[in-house]
């Protein structure tokens, strides 16, 4: 169709051909090259054939030549006697080595790019034209396939499982490479990291607890953690507090310096000294914060996008949150279908953005009534489908804010109701109330 319209469509046979020919004369550079580029990054449906089979075989570890690749293409039915040994034959002779093969696969990954572009133009015309939304909402969605471009991934269809499984694959390899003990960020809190496997993209996190047991401090302080281990940007969205408040807190935790000295301005020389320590800390990390208390989702959303090689979103707190930038929005909806619309919402910006994101939220007063007044998932205010969304719950709980009599009153239990990726559980942090921040403990976690 694009030729008919007298449109070229980005393409190169040459670079096709010549990452094609590099896996069949040199299958030593087949790991550089499935890291490279994806079966859908190719134009031509042969050449696209005939790279699936290629990577099939690597996968499963099978030998790659040019007679078993034609073997293979016979077993999944994309063989042609008439003309698939005369391609195969034509691709090694046009290519003379494969030393420039990451050349030759950055060509065909930025043709590709190029053609999902127009694609993604061409469907935000057709439904500007349409008439279909209100302009924002349109604008919204032409701002997310770019970002998803962006961000190498595809958005919406059916997508068939074997390119997942090359991602899947190149996700491992990275993984194994990198040596890192868990896949994903981590929260700074060493139990807690061996249970949850890190902070993982595209996870919706929810911290829950009671007022005043510490989830803002807990929240800020993963935050400042990860941003600090990870180099990667970090966004936070505070609907409670004002941005210097954040920083102050971030000031307290970070250099072990009393927050009511901080407001007050009484500061030791010492305290001055590691005041301007945390100041540099901090001013080296790529943190973002918002206090803007009228955000929405979308709005969120669209910030974060922007942001470049985001790695974490934490949002203080869930229940504050509107589900539109209407007020009406309240009025014909129950707060609890509000909420659950929020956090389903929640659930899809993680996914969109691929990222960790954290929510924090309260407990409803129903752990008050009980003896045993540890979280469970049935506390959530207002919950709706909370729990069915988050990939991880977890609760605070410290003994010491009901009785301050007992032997540690700084003792918390982070507990992880729900756990996607492993098991549920409770794990142990010291509460340092007077720099509003947690540490490690040395009580062992409960298995």
């Amino acid at each position: 169709m694009d030729e008919l319209l007298g449109r070229r469509v980005p393409w190169s046979a040459e670079a096709e051909q010549a990452v094609l020919g590099s896996c069949l004369i040199d299958p030593a550079c087949l790991p550089d090259v499935m890291n490279a580029v994806r079966t859908a990054d190719f134009y031509l449906e042969q050449n696209r054939d005939i790279f699936e089979t290629i990577f099939t075989m690597f996968t499963f570890a099978k030998p790659v030549d040019p007679v078993t690749v034609l073997d293979e293409m016979k077993v999944r039915g994309v063989y042609k006697p008439d003309s698939s040994p005369q391609y195969i034959r034509e691709l090694m002779n046009v290519t003379p080595t494969s030393a420039n093969v990451l050349k030759y696969a950055a060509i065909v990954r930025d043709q590709a790019l190029l053609r999902n572009v127009i694609q993604a133009c061409e469907e935000t015309i057709q439904t500007a034209s349409a008439g279909a939304g209100e302009a924002g909402d349109v604008l919204d969605l032409a701002e997310k396939k770019i970002y998803a471009l962006r961000q190498d991934r595809i958005t919406g269809g059916l997508i068939p499982v074997s390119q997942v499984v090359q991602t899947v694959f190149s996700d491992l390899s990275d993984l194994a490479a990198s040596g890192l003990p868990i896949p994903g960020i981590p929260t700074g809190f060493r139990d807690v990291d061996r249970r949850i496997m890190g902070m993982n993209k595209g996870d919706f996190i929810l911290i829950a607890a009671r007022p005043g047991m510490g989830k803002t401090s807990i929240g800020l302080n993963i935050v400042l953690n990860a941003a600090k281990s990870t180099g990667k940007t970090a966004a936070v969205f505070s609907l409670e507090m004002s941005r210097e408040q954040l920083v102050t807190r971030f000031i307290s935790s970070e250099g072990l310096v009393p927050l009511a000295n901080l407001l007050s301005g009484n500061l030791s020389a010492d305290e001055w000294r590691r005041v301007g320590h945390a100041c540099s800390v901090l001013g080296s990390t790529r943190i973002y914060v918002n206090d803007n208390p009228t955000l929405t989702v979308a709005e969120m959303n669209a910030q974060c996008r922007r942001l470049p090689d985001l790695g974490l979103v934490m949002i203080d707190y869930l229940q504050l949150m509107q589900s539109s930038g209407s007020s009406h929005a309240w009025a014909s909806e129950s707060r609890t279908q509000v909420v659950s619309d929020i956090s389903r919402m929640m659930k899809i910006m993680a996914k969109e953005l691929n990222v960790p994101v954290i929510c924090l939220s309260q407990l409803s007063r129903a752990n008050e009534q009980r003896a045993d007044k540890r979280p469970m998932l049935s506390d959530l205010r207002e919950s709706g489908s909370i729990e069915q969304d988050a990939d991880i719950v977890m609760g605070i709980y410290r003994e010491g804010y009901y009785n301050q009599e007992i032997e540690n009153p700084n003792l918390t239990e982070l507990i992880v109701l729900k756990n996607r990726h492993g098991e549920t559980g409770k794990d142990y942090l010291a509460w340092l109330g007077e720099y509003t921040t947690f540490r490690d403990s040395d009580v062992r976690h409960e298995p």
